[in-house]
């Protein structure tokens, strides 16, 4: 059937396999917004520099201290998402019950100092940063060569999105949490430490960040510039899936990435606008995102 169009069926599937990647990293990120916004009513511009504060971690640990990439996974998410609890307590927490427009002022503030600090440290011609031996290679699948990194990129995403959301949905932390952001008093008179909870919240969208700057690290140089290009799409991704909202965030993050990589398929110039143009339809259509609930 592709033939019939002119489209060769590995075309189709390798910018299948590239928008499902891309999808992996607007699903995480998408995540860790949401995550932060619906539980703490903060729009965290800091996101992109926070995936790429991620990336530059692992390559300083690979770097500087000779731990490898699967200790970066651990390592990584854990030093970034502390940087971001601090962050946190002497700056963002301040600003809770103030009108969402400070929150991102002064998140947008933060990202521009740390992208600012890491280009006067590393330029921005970009560091090199090798995948794992064990993930060297690929796959053939018959229709299309399947990369081993990428395959484990695509896993790892699903693995952390879905986890994630079971424990916010399913679990009794996900409970508190989300009876803290409606009624912290009350909350707090069962014994539950509010602001803690709220500051480990955080730290915890930020070290989603970090990971997908780690899993990103292999794919893409190291840049102080690579979280700025992101962080826009992955704003239009977090719109359509409804603010706020855990499993809108996975499902449209994966979802977009495949229609993107489709769009670079049947239509190239339209790749770069597509997401933005589906934001608009869904505003116009349903203001309150797909997964969305409107109040």
């Amino acid at each position: 059937m592709f033939e019939l169009l002119g489209i060769p069926p590995q075309a189709l599937f390798g910018q299948l396999l590239l928008g499902l990647i891309n999808g992996s990293f607007y699903a995480i990120l998408s995540l860790g917004l949401a995550i932060i916004f619906g539980l703490l009513n903060i729009i965290n511009f800091t996101h992109g520099a926070q995936y790429m504060m991620g990336a530059f971690a692992a390559w300083m640990l690979l770097n500087y201290l000779g731990i490898p990439y699967w200790g970066a996974l651990i390592v990584a998410p854990i030093v970034v998402g502390a940087v971001g609890i601090v962050l946190e307590r002497l700056l963002i927490s301040r600003l809770y019950h103030l009108d969402h427009l400070y929150g991102l002022l002064l998140t947008f503030g933060l990202a521009l100092i740390a992208t600012g600090v890491f280009r006067n440290f590393y330029g921005i011609s970009g560091l090199p940063y090798g995948m794992p031996s064990q993930l060297s290679g690929g796959q053939n699948l018959g229709f299309m060569f399947m990369p081993n990194y990428r395959g484990w990129v695509i896993v790892a995403s699903l693995v952390v999105c879905f986890a994630t959301w079971f424990i916010i949905e399913r679990t009794r932390l996900g409970a508190y949490l989300r009876a803290a952001t409606e009624n912290p008093t009350m909350v707090g008179a069962f014994g539950i430490n509010v602001p803690r909870l709220i500051t480990l919240t955080y730290g915890f969208g930020v070290g989603l960040a970090a990971f997908a700057g780690v899993l990103a690290a292999p794919i893409y140089n190291v840049n102080p510039n690579m979280g700025a290009d992101l962080i826009i799409v992955v704003f239009a991704v977090v719109v359509i899936g409804g603010m706020g909202s855990i499993l809108g965030s996975i499902v449209t993050g994966f979802g977009l990435g495949l229609i993107e990589g489709l769009t670079r398929v049947f239509y190239p110039e339209g790749s770069a606008v597509v997401i933005f143009v589906i934001m608009a339809i869904v505003l116009l259509v349903k203001p309150a995102g797909l997964f969305g609930r409107t109040v």
